[in-house]
């Protein structure tokens, strides 16, 4: 009788030694287990190369801070390199004290980097120049940090730039949030001034910050790029050197290539770096008119044709909002003060406490932008909430747009990045003319409004305060919408 009939099956066939070969492999492979996890993690992991460039100018005050900052770095660079240009001070001499290799222990381990300094004499292209002979010394590594000369990173700065750019492939530049250094100052004027710029740039930062953390310039004062993205932009836009030489603004020019050659430039939201103010009226508006007219270099029509896209490139659209702003600022403030003395001049200003209202947003927004900085002091505050220091240095923010549109429709052919040095040096009196220029018109106007009969200049007011109440109106509603804003915990 076979099995079918019995109801009972045979035991299934087993090859001879082989449950004595399953009971012994089972056990094997998990004595190998806690081995293998050790030998992966001991596995070498790829640490992305960084090369560091330094364009020096005249910075014996503060290229040892620079890289003192630079070695305290958790994350050391690999090499690092001082492009010494016409320099007339003892940079090269301070700079060739920190020449060498440079060795430290970090939370990560033992770095090391090489620092060498490059004295390339007279450079008629000046930083540019200095930037370029730069890229040429670090193209084969996989990221350009560009440092300026007076430049201070928190010790972290790098490593957080390193680790955001290496994240994705998509971001071309990273630039670290800027804070203008507010030590060792000596003076009101200089306090005052640097307070401003601190104003000024915290609130840049921060509508950067907020936008998808998308920056529209990375500045050269402490930004990391990837070298592929640079290799990109030689190639189509067919230079041989990331930056060029006829342009104001060549960080500006070459973040708007890097945009257009289908990359991401990013405002860093952790690394922060401290860079050296204008203490004095004159550099500040040679700076600050440097700036605007590279910008509208950049935004008119016409001007540049290797730029695609323009003048609606996405990255320039913060500048036309910008200077649309400035416009705006500049119209309200001369009819207020024109419409004011003309209504005073025939006894006919009623004050209303609804023109209360605009001054008491502008220090709300300004308290908040205050409020937003890192590193926030008493200064910082003040300057928010006393109105005068806020208004006047908007006055001086005005005198520079107009210059610099002045100096663009006039075609003036001069060297912005002389005319900065010159007034660096406390040399020049053009940041006098757009103020001389007010009082000239204020008075042509004062004296064509006495010639006026009373009647017609009754009307005249009738018709212009309502005028500016409506533009004031709007003004107003804008800066408490800004006010408003969330700012999701970041940090300018």
């Amino acid at each position: 009788m076979n099995a079918n009939e019995t109801g009972s099956a045979a035991p299934p066939y087993t090859a001879p030694g082989a449950e004595a070969y399953v009971r012994v492999s089972d056990p094997g492979l998990s004595d190998y287990e806690e081995q293998y996890q050790h030998e992966v993690e001991d596995l070498p992991t790829y640490r992305p190369t960084v090369g560091c460039i330094i364009p020096a100018y005249n910075e014996a005050e503060t290229i040892a801070g620079v890289l003192d900052s630079l070695l305290q770095q958790t994350r050391l660079p690999d090499v690092i390199h001082v492009i010494i240009n016409n320099t007339t001070d003892d940079s090269v001499e301070i700079a060739s004290h920190y020449a060498g290799p440079h060795k430290r222990m970090t939370p990560t381990g033992e770095q090391e980097t090489v620092i060498y300094v490059h004295d390339i004499g007279k450079n008629p292209d000046k930083k540019v120049g200095a930037l370029n002979y730069g890229y040429s010394l670090v193209e084969t590594m996989d990221y350009l940090l560009g440092v300026d000369g007076d430049t201070t990173p928190e010790p972290d700065a790098l490593q957080h730039l390193v680790d955001e750019i290496s994240s994705d492939d998509r971001i071309g530049g990273i630039s670290a949030i800027y804070s203008i250094d507010d030590s060792a100052l000596d003076s009101w004027t200089s306090k005052f001034l640097i307070a401003g710029q601190r104003a000024q740039f915290s609130a840049f930062n921060m509508q950067n910050l907020l936008k998808g953390r998308n920056m529209a310039v990375l500045g050269g004062q402490f930004s990391i790029f990837s070298t592929q993205a640079l290799r990109d932009v030689l190639r189509d836009s067919h230079q041989r050197t990331p930056w060029v030489n006829d342009s104001e603004v060549e960080d500006s020019l070459l973040s708007l290539q890097i945009k257009s050659a289908g990359y991401l430039t990013k405002i860093s939201a952790r690394a922060r770096a401290h860079v050296g103010g204008m203490t004095t009226l004159r550099s500040l508006d040679a700076q600050q008119v440097k700036w605007n007219f590279g910008a509208i270099d950049l935004m008119w029509p016409g001007q540049r044709g290797d730029t695609r896209g323009q003048p609606f490139h996405p990255n320039l659209r913060l500048r036309w909002f910008e200077h649309m702003s400035m416009v705006i600022n500049i119209v309200t403030r001369t009819m207020f003060v024109l419409l004011l003395a003309a209504s005073l001049s025939i006894h006919a200003f009623v004050f209303s406490p609804w023109w209360l209202i605009p001054p008491i947003a502008a220090v709300w927004l300004n308290f908040r932008v205050a409020r937003s900085m890192e590193f926030a002091n008493k200064r910082d505050y003040l300057f928010a909430v006393l109105v005068v220091p806020a208004e006047a240095y908007m006055v001086i923010r005005m005198g520079h747009f107009i210059r610099a549109w002045l100096k663009f429709f006039s075609r003036q052919q001069t060297d912005n990045w002389a005319a900065q040095a010159k007034a660096e040096r406390g040399k020049g009196v053009a940041w006098l003319y757009p103020f001389l220029a007010f009082v000239f018109i204020f008075v042509v106007c004062a004296a064509i409004w006495v010639q006026l009969p009373l009647g017609l200049r009754s009307d005249m007011l009738a018709v212009c305060w309502p005028i500016l109440g409506v533009i004031t109106v709007l003004q107003t509603a804008w800066m408490v919408l800004k006010a408003m804003r969330r700012y999701r915990g970041f940090k300018a």
